[in-house]
This record gives structure tokens, C-alpha cells and sequence, in this order.
């Protein structure tokens, strides 16, 4: 079922901000809990991770209100983030279908700009995110299969 969800990202303190809200909101982190740097398997082209990233947070979500899910990732210097309040927050679509997904990247991207180009992920989902003509950030997650 499609949803949408806010992800916010941090220079390094992901998890001290998720267990805050999570003290505030109550309930656990859905999935596998908390996803770290250290569990991405190597990438071709992309440099090792250092040691001091290893337990940055990749990925964490904790539902809050309503249906609503916070989502969240570390983005710190070492690995090419440049935070600034602006670019910390964006809003994640999660459609039903790949096409769907792909009608709304190139709507919301045209006038924009393209960050992560639409692809398959080695996490199983078809991602990519963008910097609609309005300076709002979205990033589309969908869990459907290429056919």
C-alpha cells in the first residue's frame, strides 16, 4: 500500500535523535531496527568506509502518529554530506508500482534537480530522489520488482 513518510537527516547523531523521539512516541522501530553503515555491503567505484563510520545509522524508521513514519540516516562530512537546515528533511513517497514512481520523479524533478537518478538498490527497492523547482526534497522508495 503507498505511503508517505518524513526522512530527516543528521551529521552523526541519528540514533541520540530517534531514541529521543522514540521516548517521546512511544512504540519500537519497524523493521530490522536500526540499519548501519557497517551493514552495506562494498560498492564498486565507492572508497571503503572508515572505521569511525561503521556505526552510523543507514536507516531507521519509527512510526509516530496516525499512520505517519519517522525516517532517518546519518549524512556526515566524511562520506560527501554537507548538512544544512534545508537539506536535512525530505519528504519520502513510497507508490505501489514503478511506474507510478516513475510518473511522479520526473513531474516532481522537471524544473528541478535530479540527485539520485532512479535505479534498483541493493536493498531490493527501486530508489531515487530529487530537488523539486521549489528547492523541496523527495525521495521515492518503491518495493515493486522490475518485470
Amino acid at each position: 500500500m503507498a505511503s508517505v513518510s518524513t526522512y530527516l537527516n543528521f551529521a552523526r547523531n541519528t540514533e541520540e535523535a530517534f531514541l529521543f523521539y522514540k521516548s517521546v512516541f512511544g512504540g519500537e522501530f519497524s523493521g530490522p531496527g536500526i540499519a548501519r553503515m557497517g551493514d552495506v555491503p562494498p560498492q564498486e567505484g565507492v572508497p571503503p568506509l572508515a572505521d569511525a563510520d561503521k556505526n552510523l545509522v543507514m536507516h531507521i524508521a519509527l512510526p509516530i502518529l496516525g499512520g505517519h513514519v519517522l525516517m532517518g540516516t546519518d549524512a556526515p562530512e566524511s562520506m560527501g554530506f554537507k548538512m544544512n537546515f534545508g537539506n536535512n528533511v525530505y519528504i519520502n513517497l513510497e507508490p505501489d508500482t514503478r511506474e507510478e514512481t516513475k510518473r511522479l520523479f520526473d513531474a516532481l524533478s522537471a524544473g528541478g534537480k535530479v540527485e539520485m537518478e532512479l535505479q534498483d538498490m541493493f536493498w531490493g527497492d527501486y530508489f531515487g530522489s530529487c530537488k523539486d523547482k521549489f528547492g523541496v526534497q523527495w525521495m521515492f522508495n518503491c518495493a515493486e520488482k522490475a518485470k
